[in-house]
């Protein structure tokens, strides 16, 4: 795109006067509502944590961007809606997002460019000549675990930890670049772990290699974490059937963590349950309406790939025209989980994680176009720490309202992208919000909810 010289821009006029269009407004911001960010960030002390698990190297009389700086600039910009490094060479300027960034002159002091944050995303993990900075990525992983734990008050009974994996295409020659099959593409696969909003893992792996593969290592990091913490908590893992490997379900029963986990349907599991099958048509055809009947049994495979016989549940759904049968294996007593409630207010909750998965998209997770997987594993953190910060706002600030639910686009939509004034003074930074936002009384509920007990 050709860089644009002109400054005046005349649109269609208003009845007899001209409508003329200049970027002469002075000192303004479209995202004055990150402030509430900033609010958040003061709840949750997350960024501040966040740049402790850099290593910085540099020598101190030559920095000119602290880590903490850097690494606010980069969250923020993505909650705030900048999914590009270039963005920073215009947004490096915004007094606003210096305020946030923690820059201590905002109306003197640039922030980084595009090249400065660069080298801090594509960082080794040793320090050399021209990258400075290392990140430890253990130390995000533990941070992710702690802020779910600090969100509680109290230790809950019991805990309910959501796995899933996603597709992210690859449009370059990555490091770990791979065909898949199944999504006919190039991608990545990256492993989540969710308990309900709260984020717990979001780790980059390459796609040859199965759905499954590193997630009891990543389970067993977290349930030792929480474990720490919540002694007595009841831990059930949740998953779909690409997930259903003997290493995770046995893991879960010598630690005495539970699971329920999707099964693969086969032709022996479907002569099982015939005759639920046989009723569910029945009550089909005397309805007209979707039937499902539930039972349970213990099973073992044919094949020897369990090591123990486990229970079961099907579901036999009979649909208008075809047969919907589906399985699930779960380590929950039939007394405390009969067959329906386990496989319909239990299993069939694991859907609202696809939700969480997208909110990491809204925060461009998947920009994943650096050339090394460390680099890009990096940028799905920092998204993820976008999405812990957002989250905040919505648990902290927002519950009680219309958006006490809303996706993390929503929020940045309405709460965030709020035209603005800025003023810098000896004294104090003004921020002349606009008069004619529509959400005001929302944006005062928010920062009201966050002062209490802060």
């Amino acid at each position: 795109m050709s860089e644009c010289t002109q400054s005046s821009f005349q649109f269609k006029a208003h009845f007899s006067r001209e409508v003329v269009a200049r970027f002469d407004g002075g000192t303004m911001t479209s995202d004055a509502g990150g402030l509430l960010l900033r609010e958040t960030d003061q709840r949750l002390n997350l960024l501040p944590r966040l740049a402790a698990c850099f290593e910085d190297h540099r020598h101190p009389w030559l920095i000119t961007h602290t880590v903490e700086e850097m690494v606010s600039q980069r969250v923020y910009g993505l909650a705030l809606g900048y999914e590009d490094l270039n963005d920073h060479d215009q947004l490096r300027r915004d007094p606003l997002l210096g305020l946030l960034s923690g820059k201590p002159r905002v109306e003197q002091d640039p922030l980084a460019g595009k090249s400065t944050l660069n080298r801090l995303e594509l960082s080794t993990e040793t320090a050399d000549r021209y990258k400075k900075i290392t990140c430890r990525q253990e130390r995000i992983d533990q941070l992710l675990v702690s802020l779910f734990l600090e969100a509680h008050a109290t230790p809950p009974q019991q805990i309910v930890l959501d796995l899933d994996v996603t597709d992210v295409p690859l449009h370059g020659h990555q490091e770990g670049r791979f065909f898949h099959g199944y999504y006919d593409e190039y991608c990545y696969l990256p492993l989540y772990i969710f308990c309900g909003e709260h984020l717990l893992c979001a780790r980059l792996r390459t796609a040859d290699q199965d759905a499954a593969a590193g997630s009891t290592a990543e389970v067993a990091r977290i349930v030792e974490q929480i474990r720490r913490a919540w002694p007595e908590v009841q831990i059930i893992v949740r998953a779909d059937s690409g997930f259903c490997r003997e290493e995770l379900l046995k893991w879960c029963e010598e630690q005495g963590v539970d699971y329920v986990v999707g099964f693969a349907r086969n032709e022996k599991l479907r002569r099982m349950i015939q005759p639920q099958m046989a009723e569910a048509a029945q009550q089909q055809r005397a309805t007209g309406r979707p039937a499902r009947v539930f039972t349970a049994f213990p099973y073992r495979t044919t094949t020897g790939s369990w090591s123990r016989e486990r229970r079961l549940v099907a579901k036999a759904e009979q649909l208008e025209g075809k047969e919907n049968p589906r399985y699930v294996v779960t380590s929950l007593s039939a007394d405390i989980w009969p067959a329906r409630q386990l496989y319909e207010d239990l299993y069939c909750g694991r859907g609202e994680m696809e939700n969480r998965i997208k909110e990491q998209f809204s925060l461009f997770a998947d920009r994943v176009s650096a050339e090394t997987q460390r680099a890009n594993q990096l940028r799905i953190s920092l998204a993820a720490m976008a999405y812990v910060l957002l989250h905040g706002l919505r648990r902290l600030g927002l519950q009680g309202t219309e958006m006490a639910r809303a996706q993390v686009g929503t929020i940045r939509l309405r709460i965030l992208k709020i035209g603005a004034q800025v003023r810098v003074t000896a004294r104090k930074v003004w921020i002349s919000m606009a008069s004619s936002y529509a959400w005001q009384a929302l944006f005062g509920h928010a920062w009201a909810a966050l002062h209490v007990a802060s």
